[in-house]
């Protein structure tokens, strides 16, 4: 067969392909750069920005588990306005969409970081994991009716569309993210890292300085694929798949499950080629499988 179509179109932007890199995983793109042209891959997701920079908390803030990692690094970045001035030009080189995700402790420290970025990114993806402080830290996306006004405020800010990601620790997915949908979300991404801890059983402390971290890698990976198709029952936007990607298969079975893209995030910690070698096999099941159009394959999981 000819080559088979693997654009896909995520809220109204046209990506080359639907393979993304996970906010938090990837840096600026510089690192990875010198292993890969940033251009084979749809899109590239930034680690989170704020209106000004954040020290992140204090180490140790990693800590390796069986299947997966708990990390605790706090949103540490150099803020959005160090970004444009510093690093944006390189990333525009490459024939890839760009994905600022955006954060902050209160509502209008998301609309300030939105105002600085203005549409200067391609797509905003918001952050609601993170904790609001004058809701004594519950985080924004644990709670519907948080997500629906920051996804609104947020939105009336925005020059480009909002992609808003969902955090798994709560109740209920589908109603999160109807939240963000009625809230004027253009697009979801799910799942932001599961609530985890370690315990070093000599000391007796726990592994983390902040005592507990988000959980990603592979043993998140069924608890995701629930999730997004969860969500994909409840919603109409655009999905962007996460949470445990590590190959081609697990990629498809995401988008099986209802993902329009995929996000590779703690692989490219083991093999700095992991996004390429995600994007290149699920070409190949395509061919192998005579499809000729990577959407088709969305959202085609057969229920027992």
């Amino acid at each position: 067969m000819t080559k088979p179509n693997m654009s896909v179109e995520i809220a109204g932007v046209k990506w080359n392909n639907p393979v993304t890199t996970a906010s938090g995983t990837f840096g600026f793109g510089k690192e990875y750069a010198e292993y890969f042209d940033l251009g084979e891959l749809g899109a590239v997701c930034l680690k989170s920005l704020s209106a000004v920079p954040r020290l992140g908390n204090p180490s140790p803030r990693i800590a390796e588990t069986n299947y997966g990692i708990l990390n605790s690094v706090g949103l540490q970045n150099p803020g959005a306005e160090y970004f444009l001035e510093n690093e944006l030009e390189e990333i525009r080189k490459y024939d890839t969409k760009i994905i600022a995700n955006i954060c902050g402790s209160t509502v209008e420290d998301y609309i300030a970081v939105t105002k600085i970025l203005q549409d200067k990114v391609d797509m905003l993806e918001l952050n609601i994991s993170c904790p609001n402080v004058k809701e004594g830290g519950m985080a924004f996306g644990t709670n519907k009716d948080m997500v629906y006004d920051i996804t609104s405020r947020v939105k009336e800010a925005a020059k480009v569309p909002l992609i808003v990601k969902l955090s798994p620790n709560v109740t209920d997915i589908a109603e999160i993210a109807a939240s963000a949908e009625s809230g004027g979300a253009d697009a979801l991404s799910l799942i932001n890292t599961l609530l985890g801890m370690r315990i070093d059983i000599k000391t007796r402390r726990p592994i983390l300085k902040n005592n507990m971290g988000g959980l990603s890698g592979p043993a998140v990976k069924p608890v995701a694929v629930r999730m997004v198709y969860q969500v994909r029952q409840a919603v109409k936007l655009p999905i962007i798949g996460m949470g445990g990607i590590s190959t081609s298969d697990d990629a498809i079975e995401f988008m099986m499950a209802g993902a329009n893209a995929v996000a590779v995030g703690t692989a490219g910690f083991v093999d700095p080629y992991a996004w390429v070698n995600v994007k290149n096999g699920i070409e190949q099941f395509l061919i192998e499988n005579n499809i000729s159009d990577v959407n088709d394959i969305v959202g085609t999981v057969e229920l027992n």
